[in-house]
């Protein structure tokens, strides 16, 4: 039989398709937002996952007492930061060239200890260092401000997170500072820099230390 035509059969059947389709994905997209899912054709990257690690050593940690122990205060990287650990050091006995516990002293035992592994109990609390051995601490050249300390290696070659480290140790203790920043210079004949730790280093020590030009 031919179908007359305009008779809208099949425009009935089309639109009633349609019309069908439009309500099956209306019921899915309801049935995920009843369920608490929003959906969505992106990945959503909720970063990385916190850190787990307490950074915080239980117990006491700065080790044996002895006439040349020094308590000091380091830093360690625990959870992508810098924090502050408590430590005793071995300062040297006093000598007719340096006198005890003097400023290069205690910044080499400052070193020492940065490039000490870190015990059991600090890394099982996440603690780690990064400051390379070998690696030595001298005292200022000729022409050189008074607090200058001079590397064995160049200050800007470490890795940021490594002389992080370093300079805000130093600091923390009051050695090799002068109007608030630490004095580094390296081996050879170039002038030391003045390097800050202000707190975002602390908490970014991967980012380049802030310097400024170290005064006579």
């Amino acid at each position: 039989m031919t179908r007359a035509v305009g008779d809208g059969s099949g425009d009935g059947v089309g639109r009633g398709r349609l019309a069908y389709a439009w309500c099956a994905l209306l019921v899915g997209a309801l049935t995920l937002t009843g369920c608490g899912i929003r959906p969505t054709q992106v990945p959503v990257d909720g970063g990385p996952a916190p850190s787990r690690v307490p950074c915080e050593v239980r117990g006491d940690a700065t080790g044996q007492v002895h006439p040349q122990a020094l308590p000091v205060r380091i830093y360690l990287v625990c959870g992508s930061q810098l924090v502050a650990v408590d430590r005793t050091a071995d300062v040297p006995a006093a000598s007719s060239k340096e006198p005890a516990r003097g400023t290069l002293q205690v910044a080499r035992a400052v070193l020492a200890e940065l490039q000490r592994e870190p015990s059991d109990a600090e890394q099982e609390a996440g603690f780690s260092t990064h400051v390379p051995k070998p690696m030595t601490l001298g005292p200022a050249r000729s022409g050189d401000p008074g607090a200058t300390l001079r590397l064995s290696r160049q200050p800007e070659d470490l890795e940021p997170q490594s002389l992080s480290q370093l300079v805000c140790t130093l600091a923390e203790n009051r050695v090799g500072v002068l109007d608030g920043a630490v004095l580094l210079g390296g081996p050879g004949s170039y002038a030391p820099r003045a390097y800050d730790c202000p707190p975002e280093s602390k908490t970014r020590p991967k980012d380049p230390l802030p310097t400024r030009p170290s005064s006579p």
